[in-house]
Protein backbone atom coordinates (compact mmCIF):
# COMPACT_ATOMS: atom_id res chain seq x y z
CA UNK A 1 0.00 0.00 0.00
CA UNK A 2 1.17 3.56 -0.57
CA UNK A 3 2.97 4.94 2.07
CA UNK A 4 0.55 8.19 1.73
CA UNK A 5 -2.61 5.84 1.72
CA UNK A 6 -1.81 4.25 4.67
CA UNK A 7 -0.97 6.96 7.22
CA UNK A 8 -4.35 8.36 6.25
CA UNK A 9 -6.37 5.08 6.86
CA UNK A 10 -4.63 5.44 10.03
CA UNK A 11 -6.02 8.59 10.49
CA UNK A 12 -2.96 10.75 10.61
CA UNK A 13 -4.90 13.32 8.39
CA UNK A 14 -5.83 13.55 4.40
CA UNK A 15 -4.07 12.51 1.79
CA UNK A 16 -2.34 15.83 1.20
CA UNK A 17 -1.59 16.20 5.32
CA UNK A 18 -0.15 12.90 5.34
CA UNK A 19 1.94 14.09 1.95
CA UNK A 20 3.21 16.91 3.91
CA UNK A 21 3.97 14.89 6.86
CA UNK A 22 6.23 12.85 4.08
CA UNK A 23 7.81 15.21 2.28
CA UNK A 24 8.41 17.15 5.61
CA UNK A 25 10.66 14.00 6.89
CA UNK A 26 8.95 12.71 9.24
CA UNK A 27 7.66 9.95 8.38
CA UNK A 28 10.10 6.60 8.88
CA UNK A 29 9.84 2.98 7.16
CA UNK A 30 11.72 0.27 9.07
CA UNK A 31 14.10 2.90 10.55
CA UNK A 32 14.64 4.59 7.02
CA UNK A 33 13.75 8.01 6.51
CA UNK A 34 10.86 8.43 3.68
CA UNK A 35 10.01 11.18 1.39
CA UNK A 36 7.73 9.47 -1.01
CA UNK A 37 4.36 9.54 -0.48
CA UNK A 38 4.03 6.56 -3.18
CA UNK A 39 6.50 4.49 -1.13
CA UNK A 40 4.86 1.36 -0.87
CA UNK A 41 4.29 -0.16 2.65
CA UNK A 42 4.96 -3.65 2.96
CA UNK A 43 2.66 -5.47 5.69
CA UNK A 44 4.23 -6.31 8.84
CA UNK A 45 6.95 -3.40 8.17
CA UNK A 46 7.36 -0.83 10.97
CA UNK A 47 6.43 2.70 10.19
CA UNK A 48 6.85 6.23 12.44
CA UNK A 49 5.81 9.77 12.25
CA UNK A 50 7.49 11.77 14.64
CA UNK A 51 9.68 9.35 15.63
CA UNK A 52 6.36 7.29 17.36
CA UNK A 53 5.05 3.93 16.38
CA UNK A 54 2.13 4.17 14.36
CA UNK A 55 0.17 0.94 13.77
CA UNK A 56 -3.32 -0.37 13.75
CA UNK A 57 -5.28 -2.02 11.99
CA UNK A 58 -6.35 -1.00 8.34
CA UNK A 59 -9.41 -3.02 8.28
CA UNK A 60 -11.72 -2.54 11.49
CA UNK A 61 -15.03 -4.36 13.17
CA UNK A 62 -17.16 -3.06 15.99
CA UNK A 63 -19.75 -4.01 18.26
CA UNK A 64 -21.73 -1.08 19.18
CA UNK A 65 -24.48 -0.57 21.84
CA UNK A 66 -26.27 1.50 19.85
CA UNK A 67 -28.70 4.46 21.69
CA UNK A 68 -31.73 6.23 20.84
CA UNK A 69 -31.75 9.30 18.95
CA UNK A 70 -28.49 8.71 16.29
CA UNK A 71 -29.64 7.02 12.93
CA UNK A 72 -28.10 3.83 11.71
CA UNK A 73 -26.64 5.11 8.20
CA UNK A 74 -22.77 6.53 7.63
CA UNK A 75 -23.71 10.42 7.20
CA UNK A 76 -26.09 12.70 7.49
CA UNK A 77 -26.50 16.70 6.54
CA UNK A 78 -28.99 17.31 10.33
CA UNK A 79 -29.07 14.21 12.39
CA UNK A 80 -26.59 12.17 14.54
CA UNK A 81 -25.33 9.17 12.87
CA UNK A 82 -23.97 5.85 14.49
CA UNK A 83 -20.49 6.80 12.79
CA UNK A 84 -20.51 10.29 14.47
CA UNK A 85 -19.60 8.26 18.08
CA UNK A 86 -16.50 6.75 16.39
CA UNK A 87 -13.83 8.51 18.06
CA UNK A 88 -11.70 9.73 15.53
CA UNK A 89 -8.67 7.46 16.15
CA UNK A 90 -10.73 4.09 15.59
CA UNK A 91 -12.40 5.74 12.09
CA UNK A 92 -11.46 3.62 9.02
CA UNK A 93 -12.56 4.88 5.53
CA UNK A 94 -15.15 2.43 4.52
CA UNK A 95 -16.56 1.89 7.79
CA UNK A 96 -20.60 1.33 7.88
CA UNK A 97 -23.36 -0.22 9.89
CA UNK A 98 -24.28 -3.64 8.76
CA UNK A 99 -27.86 -3.27 8.33
CA UNK A 100 -30.40 -0.57 10.47
CA UNK A 101 -32.23 -0.18 13.44
CA UNK A 102 -34.42 2.67 13.75
CA UNK A 103 -33.75 6.02 15.21
CA UNK A 104 -35.13 5.27 18.42
CA UNK A 105 -34.55 1.44 18.71
CA UNK A 106 -31.37 0.78 20.63
CA UNK A 107 -28.53 -2.41 20.98
CA UNK A 108 -26.41 -4.71 19.08
CA UNK A 109 -25.00 -3.06 15.59
CA UNK A 110 -22.22 -4.40 13.72
CA UNK A 111 -20.24 -1.59 12.31
CA UNK A 112 -17.08 -3.18 9.32
CA UNK A 113 -14.97 -2.01 6.67
CA UNK A 114 -15.54 -5.92 5.56
CA UNK A 115 -18.32 -5.32 2.89
CA UNK A 116 -17.94 -9.27 2.13
CA UNK A 117 -19.26 -9.99 5.73
CA UNK A 118 -21.78 -7.34 5.59
CA UNK A 119 -23.24 -8.30 2.59
CA UNK A 120 -23.36 -12.59 3.71
CA UNK A 121 -24.89 -11.18 7.08
CA UNK A 122 -27.86 -9.16 5.50
CA UNK A 123 -28.20 -11.89 2.62
CA UNK A 124 -31.65 -13.04 3.01
CA UNK A 125 -30.81 -16.30 1.66
CA UNK A 126 -28.87 -16.99 4.93
CA UNK A 127 -31.89 -16.57 7.30
CA UNK A 128 -29.25 -14.90 10.10
CA UNK A 129 -31.42 -14.49 13.05
CA UNK A 130 -31.88 -11.17 15.20
CA UNK A 131 -33.05 -11.32 18.55
CA UNK A 132 -34.97 -7.75 20.03
CA UNK A 133 -36.57 -7.61 23.64
CA UNK A 134 -39.30 -5.46 23.10
CA UNK A 135 -41.74 -3.77 25.60
CA UNK A 136 -45.00 -3.76 24.97
CA UNK A 137 -48.22 -1.72 25.37
CA UNK A 138 -50.73 -4.45 26.20
CA UNK A 139 -49.92 -8.43 27.30
CA UNK A 140 -48.93 -10.54 24.83
CA UNK A 141 -52.05 -12.69 24.73
CA UNK A 142 -51.97 -16.61 23.72
CA UNK A 143 -53.22 -16.04 20.51
CA UNK A 144 -51.18 -13.07 19.62
CA UNK A 145 -48.02 -15.89 20.34
CA UNK A 146 -49.46 -18.29 18.35
CA UNK A 147 -49.85 -15.47 15.19
CA UNK A 148 -46.28 -13.94 15.55
CA UNK A 149 -44.94 -17.90 15.62
CA UNK A 150 -46.90 -18.27 12.79
CA UNK A 151 -46.07 -16.17 10.68
CA UNK A 152 -47.53 -12.26 9.91
CA UNK A 153 -49.14 -11.53 6.48
CA UNK A 154 -47.75 -7.88 6.17
CA UNK A 155 -49.33 -7.14 2.81
CA UNK A 156 -45.63 -6.44 1.31
CA UNK A 157 -44.49 -9.91 2.42
CA UNK A 158 -45.24 -12.84 4.90
CA UNK A 159 -43.16 -13.23 7.62
CA UNK A 160 -40.98 -16.34 8.36
CA UNK A 161 -42.40 -17.71 12.03
CA UNK A 162 -40.77 -15.78 14.94
CA UNK A 163 -39.63 -17.91 17.87
CA UNK A 164 -41.14 -15.53 21.02
CA UNK A 165 -40.41 -15.70 24.66
CA UNK A 166 -42.23 -14.00 27.09
CA UNK A 167 -40.52 -13.07 30.08
CA UNK A 168 -41.68 -13.97 33.66
CA UNK A 169 -42.94 -11.61 36.21
CA UNK A 170 -43.68 -8.86 33.15
CA UNK A 171 -47.41 -9.35 32.94
CA UNK A 172 -46.65 -10.26 29.34
CA UNK A 173 -45.41 -7.10 28.36
CA UNK A 174 -42.06 -8.07 28.34
CA UNK A 175 -40.70 -10.51 25.45
CA UNK A 176 -37.47 -11.43 23.38
CA UNK A 177 -38.63 -12.35 19.71
CA UNK A 178 -36.33 -13.71 17.27
CA UNK A 179 -36.85 -12.83 13.33
CA UNK A 180 -34.62 -13.92 10.49
CA UNK A 181 -35.62 -11.64 7.59
CA UNK A 182 -35.16 -7.70 9.00
CA UNK A 183 -37.36 -5.81 7.06
CA UNK A 184 -38.51 -2.21 7.78
CA UNK A 185 -40.21 -1.47 10.74
CA UNK A 186 -41.14 -5.40 11.06
CA UNK A 187 -40.91 -6.12 14.45
CA UNK A 188 -43.09 -3.44 14.85
CA UNK A 189 -45.21 -4.13 12.14
CA UNK A 190 -45.60 -7.60 13.31
CA UNK A 191 -47.29 -6.53 16.94
CA UNK A 192 -49.14 -3.89 15.35
CA UNK A 193 -50.93 -6.64 13.33
CA UNK A 194 -51.72 -8.38 16.22
CA UNK A 195 -53.21 -5.61 18.07
CA UNK A 196 -49.75 -4.25 20.49
CA UNK A 197 -47.72 -1.89 20.43
CA UNK A 198 -43.86 -2.13 20.83
CA UNK A 199 -43.23 0.83 23.05
CA UNK A 200 -39.33 -0.16 23.69
CA UNK A 201 -36.75 -1.97 21.44
CA UNK A 202 -33.46 -3.60 22.06
CA UNK A 203 -31.85 -5.68 19.59
CA UNK A 204 -29.66 -7.87 21.87
CA UNK A 205 -28.61 -10.73 19.49
CA UNK A 206 -27.31 -11.07 15.90
CA UNK A 207 -26.34 -14.42 14.96
CA UNK A 208 -23.61 -15.38 17.00
CA UNK A 209 -23.26 -12.15 18.49
CA UNK A 210 -24.57 -11.16 21.81
CA UNK A 211 -24.62 -7.46 22.85
CA UNK A 212 -22.23 -7.42 25.95
CA UNK A 213 -24.36 -6.32 29.35
CA UNK A 214 -20.78 -4.23 29.84
CA UNK A 215 -21.56 -2.42 27.09
CA UNK A 216 -23.14 0.76 27.81
CA UNK A 217 -25.05 3.04 25.81
CA UNK A 218 -23.15 4.60 23.26
CA UNK A 219 -19.83 2.55 23.53
CA UNK A 220 -18.60 -0.06 21.59
CA UNK A 221 -15.38 -2.13 21.13
CA UNK A 222 -13.36 -4.34 18.55
CA UNK A 223 -14.82 -7.55 17.84
CA UNK A 224 -12.75 -10.94 20.17
CA UNK A 225 -10.97 -12.93 17.73
CA UNK A 226 -13.97 -16.12 18.90
CA UNK A 227 -16.56 -13.17 18.04
CA UNK A 228 -15.13 -12.73 13.89
CA UNK A 229 -14.05 -16.13 13.86
CA UNK A 230 -17.41 -17.45 14.77
CA UNK A 231 -18.83 -14.58 12.00
CA UNK A 232 -16.95 -16.20 9.40
CA UNK A 233 -18.15 -19.91 10.18
CA UNK A 234 -21.91 -18.66 9.72
CA UNK A 235 -20.86 -16.43 6.52
CA UNK A 236 -18.47 -18.12 4.59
Amino acid sequence: MRLDKYLSHLQFGSRKEVKALIRDKRVRVAGDLITDPGYNVLPGIAVEVNDAQADGPLEVDYLMNKPAGVITATEDPTQSTVLDLIRPHDYRPGLYPVGRLDKDTTGLLLLTTDGNLGHALLSPNRHIAKTYAATLAKTLTADMKQRLETGIDLKDFTTAPAQVVVLPDTDGKRIQITITEGKFHQVKRMLLAVDNEVTALTRIAMGPLSLPADLAAGEYRALTDDERTDLDNITR
